[in-house]
C-alpha cells in the first residue's frame, strides 16, 4: 500500500512526484532515450525466434550432471522445443587426464530420466557427427592450421619454464598473467623449421587491441574488454588463448567454436561464468568469417547466504535427489524456475507447458536456490501421478517394496490387508500421504511405520489417557463407535465416514443421553467432536500425529478399524466397576 497521495508514474518506479523530479536532474534527455531504447531492445531480445532454433547441450565427462549442469540443459531443450527446432547433445571429452570413465554413460542416463531426448548427439547419431570432441582431433588440427595460414593465429614454441617464469614475474608486479608475444614475430618459414625438427609448440589465437561490443540476449549490450588487459607500457600482456597444445589436442576455445558452426547452433545458453570467454569466442567467429550464435548467459546458482553453490553439495547432486525419490518432472519444473521469469499465476509446470510459455526472459544476476520450493512442487506433481497412475508410479511402488524387503518390513496385519495385496495396499497408502510431498522411499516408510507392522500394537500406553475420563464419556464414545458398524463396507471410504461421524456428533448431541451422568457435558458439539477424534487417533494411530482420521480409516478397512477400536474400548474399560455406573442396557 502507497502512502496517501503517493502514485506509481506509468512506466516508472517513482511513488511521488518529487522522486520524479529529483530524477531529472540524474538523467539527461539522451540518457533517458538510451536508457529507454536499451530496455526496448532487451525486452525484443526476450521473444523466441521466429525461426527453429538449433541448440546444444555439450557436457565434459570430467564429472556427473548437477543442478547447474541440468539447468542448461533444460533450457537449450525448451529453446529448441518451443521453436520446432533441434536439440543436440555433444560430449566435450578433449581433457582426458580428467575424464571419468563412466560419466559420459552416466550424463545421458540422467538426461533421459529428466525427460531431455536429444535429437542428434551422441549414441542417436546425426548428419553433423561424430558428437564425441576426442574423435574430431582432425577438424580441429585443420581449423588451426587455417587460422595460421590467415595470419590470425601464430606457432608459440615457448617452454613451460619460460611461461612460468614470465607467470611469476607478471604476479609479481601485480599484472595480470598474460603472455608476452614473444613468439608473434617468428616467420612462417622459421616457424614450419621448427615444427619440421621436433620442437614442441601451441598455436595461440591473435586477440585484437580491443575485444567489441556484443549483445546478449539477458544483459544487452556487453561493454568492451581489451586485448592489453590493464597494460603498463613497459609491461604489455596479451591475452592470446590458447586454441591448440602440445599433445595435439584443442582447447574448449577452439573445439566449441568450431563445433558449433559446423554443427549450425543458432544459440548459446550456458552460465554466467562463461561471459570471460565470449569475446574470445566471437573474435574466432570473425576470423574464420563466420556468423556466431546468439549467446544468452545465466546466472550462477548460490545458496541461502548468496554463496555459490559447490558441485560437491548434495543439494547440487543430482544421483542424490534420484536416490530421494525426486520426480523428474518436480526436477525439471523447479529447476527452470531457477533463472527463468513468467507472468503467469502459476509455478507449476509440466514438460510440455514449460514448452508451449518458454521466452528467453531470464533474470539478470545470480539466483539464490530454495529448495523448499523443490519440496513444493514435488508434492504437487505426485499428487498428478497419483491420480493418473502408470508407469512412473509402479516404479515409485516398486521401489518402496525394494526397500520393505531390504528392511525386512514383509508381513503386515492380515486384517489390513483383507484380502488386498501389498502392493495396492501400499498405493492406497501412498494416496493417503498425498497432503506431505512424497520425497523418497525411506522416508514414506518411516512416516507410514505405524501401518506397515504384523502385529497389533499394545494399546495400554497409547490409551492411558482415556482411563482416566468418565465412564459416561467412554460409554458415548463407545456408543458413537458401536454406529460405526453400521457403514456397509462398500461405503467405507473417507467422504462417506466423514459424513456419518458428523451425523453421529450432531445426533449425540441432541438426544436425550441422561443415562450417560450429565447430559449437559454433550450439549457441546465441538467437545463431543474433539473426543471421538481423539478416541480415534489413540486407538488406531497410538495418539500420532498423521492424516486426516477419515483417510486412515478408508486405508486400514473396515474390518481391521472396528476390531481395533473395540480392543480399544476393551483397554479402557479394564479396572472399571461396571455394575456401579448407571449405565442404560441399551447402551
Amino acid at each position: 500500500m502507497l502512502p496517501p497521495g503517493k502514485t506509481i508514474w506509468p512506466g516508472r518506479s517513482w511513488i511521488c512526484s518529487s522522486c520524479k523530479a529529483a530524477s531529472r536532474h540524474s538523467l539527461t534527455p539522451s540518457r533517458r532515450r538510451q536508457s529507454t531504447q536499451a530496455l526496448q531492445q532487451l525486452k525484443a531480445t526476450q521473444k523466441l525466434p521466429n525461426v527453429p532454433a538449433r541448440t546444444r547441450f555439450a557436457p565434459s565427462p570430467t564429472g556427473y550432471l548437477h543442478l547447474g549442469s541440468l539447468r542448461t540443459a533444460l533450457y537449450n531443450y525448451l529453446l529448441a522445443k518451443a521453436t520446432g527446432g533441434q536439440f543436440l547433445l555433444r560430449i566435450e571429452d578433449t581433457d582426458r587426464k580428467r575424464n571419468i570413465p563412466n560419466a559420459e554413460a552416466k550424463i545421458c542416463e540422467d538426461l533421459q530420466w529428466a525427460g531431455l531426448q536429444w535429437d542428434e548427439g551422441t549414441i542417436v547419431g546425426g548428419l553433423d557427427g561424430p558428437y564425441k570432441q576426442s574423435e574430431r582431433t582432425a577438424i580441429y588440427k585443420e581449423h588451426a592450421e587455417k587460422l595460421l595460414d590467415s595470419r590470425h593465429a601464430y606457432r608459440c614454441f615457448c617452454t613451460q619454464d619460460r611461461l612460468d617464469s614470465l607467470a611469476s614475474e607478471r604476479s609479481r608486479l601485480g599484472l595480470p598473467t598474460d603472455y608476452d608475444r614473444a613468439c608473434l614475430g617468428i616467420s612462417m618459414d622459421e616457424s614450419n623449421d621448427r615444427v619440421a625438427n621436433g620442437e614442441p609448440y601451441v598455436i595461440r589465437l591473435e586477440t585484437p587491441a580491443e575485444y567489441p561490443e556484443y549483445k546478449d540476449l539477458v544483459y544487452g549490450i556487453v561493454g568492451r574488454l581489451k586485448g592489453p588487459r590493464r597494460g603498463v607500457a613497459d609491461q604489455n600482456g596479451y591475452d592470446d588463448p590458447i586454441l591448440f597444445k602440445t599433445d595435439g589436442s584443442p582447447t574448449y576455445h577452439l573445439a566449441n567454436v568450431v563445433d558449433d558452426h559446423l554443427m549450425r547452433i543458432t544459440h548459446v545458453i550456458r552460465g554466467v561464468e562463461w561471459m570471460p570467454s565470449t569475446p574470445k569466442h566471437l573474435e574466432l567467429y570473425r576470423a574464420f568469417g563466420w556468423d556466431p550464435p546468439a549467446f544468452a548467459h545465466v546466472g550462477l546458482l548460490q545458496d541461502a547466504n548468496r554463496r555459490k553453490l559447490s558441485k560437491r553439495d548434495r543439494n547440487m547432486d543430482l544421483e542424490a535427489m534420484k536416490a530421494d525419490g525426486i520426480l523428474p518432472e518436480a526436477m525439471m519444473n523447479f529447476v527452470a524456475l531457477l533463472g527463468w521469469s513468467h507472468s503467469l499465476g502459476s509455478d507449476f509446470f509440466t514438460i510440455k507447458e514449460l514448452v508451449d510459455n518458454f521466452s528467453l526472459k531470464f533474470t539478470k544476476g545470480n539466483v539464490v536456490v530454495n529448495f523448499g520450493k523443490l519440496k513444493y512442487l514435488q508434492g504437487l506433481h505426485f499428487q498428478k501421478l497419483l491420480e493418473q497412475g502408470g508407469d512412473k508410479l509402479d516404479l515409485v511402488i516398486d521401489q518402496i517394496l525394494a526397500l520393505m524387503e531390504k528392511r525386512k518390513i514383509t508381513s503386515i496385519h492380515p486384517e489390513i490387508l483383507d484380502g488386498r495385496s501389498i502392493r495396492g495396499y501400499i498405493t492406497a497408502l501412498l494416496q493417503m500421504d498425498a497432503s506431505s510431498p512424497y520425497v523418497s522411499a525411506s522416508l514414506f516408510l518411516e512416516r507410514n511405520s505405524i501401518f506397515l507392522k504384523a502385529d497389533i500394537d499394545d494399546l495400554a500406553q497409547a490409551m492411558s489417557s482415556w482411563k482416566e475420563k468418565p465412564q459416561h464419556e467412554v460409554r458415548l464414545i463407545a456408543e458413537a463407535v458401536r454406529r460405526l458398524e453400521d457403514i456397509k463396507p462398500t461405503q467405507w471410504t473417507a467422504t462417506a465416514l466423514k459424513n456419518q461421524l458428523a451425523h453421529i456428533v450432531a445426533s449425540l448431541t441432541t438426544d436425550d443421553h441422561s443415562a450417560f451422568g450429565n447430559g449437559e457435558a454433550f450439549t457441546d458439539t465441538k467437545h463431543v467432536n474433539g473426543s471421538l477424534l481423539s478416541w480415534l487417533r489413540g486407538s488406531l494411530m497410538g495418539g500420532q500425529k498423521g492424516p486426516s482420521m477419515f483417510n486412515v480409516m478408508e486405508v486400514l478397512g473396515r474390518r481391521f478399524t472396528l476390531d481395533r477400536l473395540a480392543a480399544a474400548q476393551t483397554v479402557c474399560l479394564e479396572g472399571r466397576d461396571v455394575q456401579s455406573e448407571k449405565v442404560e442396557e441399551s447402551i
